[in-house]
């Protein structure tokens, strides 16, 4: 740990400033992106061992390169600052060509992605399916039997996956007092937790007086509760699960972290820390159909079926976020962006870009001040397609 006035000096505030009442605002962020564990209970998923550490890629003649975006013409290291980006990672056929980090952070540092979990959990229950223990179109209750009489009581394990469940709850990031403030309690991410487990919220969630399946509502609950299908499915914890089904076999040179609740259930909606680096090599493994260091993750046609052909694009015109990729679907809690390319999103700047045509991932990890700031989505989009064609 860093003196104090080091601490200070690169952070721009104190350590002890830092709380769980304001770690996910601005400046506090900064640090407290990196070290989530500090704040709120987590768990390991362990990578591999004896991965010889990593160098990092010279990126300075990309930070040189300009962008066209809102705004004009700006160069690439200017959109990086005007963004709050903390970290970026690029690999362009299947190595990594340019690595870059802000000056509070170090290359290598963990990062929660937020409601990139999302999509990662959503490769392990594509991996448990392939496995024979997942059945994406049975009822939640044959595996959260705890869900009867809930919005997931009559809802199945696909319209989780997909987020065209009709739960009655809103994405209210910045109310603390509504029910999406109750959940983050629940999930202990918020002051006033430790009541109520992240199942006893779940349980009671009411329905939408709508069919299951018809309209995409981005519902972070969804994702926990895939999380606990998982596990119901897999026989053991998420962290268990995601090391031996995803984290090892991909290569990972870095343990992950996930937060959990008042009993050790994951937040596998947006609780999950990662290297730049290593959620590049998750993009790079969908690039390549599932394969990655020579082994199959999961198979092919599950990959196509998430990035390429699946998704109910009628359901995803009815939602609200269809602004964000006019032709585009969802999948697996995947975005399909409509012109070949996929990519994962969580809120304050975090991106998993998938370039198919330029053989091309991008990995962008930030702490931008708003949880979602539409404009500068748009702009996230036009950068990476053109830091693409860049490479």
């Amino acid at each position: 740990m860093p003196s104090p006035t080091a601490f200070e000096e690169r952070y721009g505030f104190a350590r002890k400033e830092v709380s769980l009442a304001n770690w996910r605002t601005a400046p506090y962020s900064r640090w407290a992106f990196q070290n989530v564990g500090e704040i709120v209970p987590s768990a390991w998923i362990a990578a591999e061992p004896g991965y010889a550490p990593e160098g990092a890629q010279d990126a300075d003649a990309l930070l040189r390169e300009n962008v066209v975006l809102s705004g004009g013409t700006q160069t690439v290291e200017a959109f990086l600052q005007r963004s709050s980006a903390d970290a970026l990672s690029i690999m362009k056929g299947g190595r990594f060509v340019a690595d870059w980090s802000a000056p509070h952070m170090d290359i290598g540092a963990r990062h929660i992605v937020f409601s990139v979990s999302k999509s990662l959990t959503a490769i392990l229950a594509g991996i448990l399916e392939v496995d024979g223990l997942l059945d994406p179109a049975a009822p939640v209750v044959a595996y959260v039997p705890e869900m009867k009489g809930s919005a997931y009581g009559d809802c199945t394990v696909r319209h989780v996956l997909d987020m065209t469940v009709a739960v009655d709850i809103e994405e209210s990031y910045l109310d603390p007092d509504s029910a999406y403030g109750r959940y983050r309690k629940a999930t202990l991410w918020n002051p006033g937790g430790g009541t109520e487990s992240l199942l006893e919220f779940l349980a009671p969630l009411p329905r939408l007086d709508e069919p299951h399946g018809e309209i995409f509502r981005y519902r972070s609950p969804n994702s926990d509760l895939l999380g606990l299908i998982a596990e119901r499915a897999g026989g053991r914890r998420f962290p268990e699960l995601m090391s031996e089904k995803l984290w090892r076999p991909l290569g990972a040179r870095k343990d992950a972290a996930v937060t959990v609740d008042m009993e050790g259930t994951s937040r596998t909606a947006g609780g999950i820390s990662v290297t730049a680096r290593d959620l590049a090599r998750v993009g790079e493994m969908m690039r390549q159909g599932g394969m990655a260091n020579g082994r199959r993750i999961v198979p092919e046609a599950w990959v196509l079926d998430t990035v390429a052909t699946g998704g109910d694009a009628s359901a995803w015109q009815r939602g609200t976020m269809a602004f964000l990729f006019p032709g585009g679907r969802y999948r697996n809690k995947w975005y399909q962006t409509g012109d070949g390319a996929y990519c994962c999103i969580g809120i304050h700047g975090q991106w998993l870009f998938v370039e198919p045509r330029h053989e091309v991932v991008i990995v962008k990890l930030s702490s931008q001040p708003e949880p979602v700031d539409d404009p500068l989505d748009q702009d996230c989009i036009a950068f990476f397609r053109q830091v693409g064609a860049m490479c």
